[in-house]
């Protein structure tokens, strides 16, 4: 890296570099920002507070099935035990998970801590 630095008249010192460098520079800072992600998940998943997502359940989430259907199957829960766990109605849950009603935020609260995940995981 060839940088060139010089004084301002006010006394601040500055620094020249060739467009390529300051590149280097922004990506070289973007991965530290990324490892530094991977390192915490990676932290996380050890300590129980994350886990691995299969591919085929980001799929059908992606493709638009519930995220509470596809969380409930990956738990291998029945809609009537999901429902238990959560203090709600199968119907209701039936509803939720077809998308003709949209959970309230306690109903959905609940389920997420019922599949043992987080409200944003579900909604």
């Amino acid at each position: 890296m060839n940088a060139q630095t010089f004084v301002t008249p006010s006394g601040e010192t500055m620094v020249v570099l060739s467009e390529a460098d300051y590149l280097k520079l922004i990506a070289a800072a973007e991965e530290a920002v990324d490892a530094a992600a991977v390192r915490q998940f990676k932290e996380q998943l050890a300590k129980g507070e994350e886990e691995m997502l299969p591919a085929a359940m980001a799929d059908r989430m992606l493709a638009g099935e519930s995220p509470v259907r596809v969380w409930r199957e990956h738990r291998g829960l029945t809609a009537h035990d999901l429902a238990a766990l959560a203090g709600t109605s199968q119907p209701y849950l039936s509803q939720i998970e077809n998308g003709k009603r949209e959970g309230g935020i306690e109903t959905m609260k609940k389920l997420a801590s019922a599949l043992g995940v987080t409200i944003d995981d579900i909604v």
